[in-house]
């Protein structure tokens, strides 16, 4: 192996020291974890693109089931917005709106087809 000198501020050594001793390794072992994991991500990038694959493939052929529910969408709709904000501003008139609306659902009968006038 070789020996590598580094520069660094005397507080963080000793910060990095304390805590690598907590966590029963050394300064020294985790600086060559460190560098290995940097100078090696060639190796590291084909598996982790291949793990990527295979995970977009799963989630893929999970949203396409037939059986698989619809994901809750994370927020409101725009129109599920403006309603509330509405509602919140003229509670009096959202709440006729809505009555008078149920009341012709209730009482609903079909309208007539409306007429075509002749061509002349």
């Amino acid at each position: 192996m070789t020996n590598l000198t580094i520069v660094i501020d005397e507080d963080l050594l000793r910060a990095a020291r304390i805590k690598a001793l907590q966590e029963g390794t050394s300064v020294n072992e985790i600086c060559r974890e460190a560098i290995t994991r940097y100078a090696a991500p060639a190796k590291n990038h084909a598996q982790w693109m291949r793990q990527l694959r295979e995970l977009q493939a799963a989630v893929r052929a999970d949203r396409l089931l037939p059986d698989a529910p619809a994901p809750e969408p994370m927020w409101p709709s725009r129109e599920a917005m403006y309603d509330e904000i509405e509602a919140e501003r003229m509670p009096t008139l959202f709440a006729k709106l809505a009555a008078d609306e149920a009341a012709r659902e209730v009482n609903a009968e079909p309208s007539p087809k409306p007429q075509r006038r002749p061509a002349r």
